[in-house]
């Protein structure tokens, strides 16, 4: 699933992003040479991340 339509990163990726220590969206798009546009996508973002983080 597409979580940023602006930067066409998918779930899969922030999820990686939030295993290798992101704990933000701007940080996890970083990691993929991205930088938040519109900021559409940073509530959707922020539960994968923190879903993420209370996993590990």
């Amino acid at each position: 699933m597409i979580v940023c339509v602006c930067n066409a990163i998918r779930e899969t990726q922030v999820r990686q992003a939030a295993r290798e220590g992101a704990g933000c969206p701007t940080s996890a798009y970083k990691c993929y040479g991205a930088k938040p546009r519109c900021g559409q996508c940073f509530s959707f973002a922020r539960e994968i991340i923190a879903a993420e983080r209370s996993a590990a």
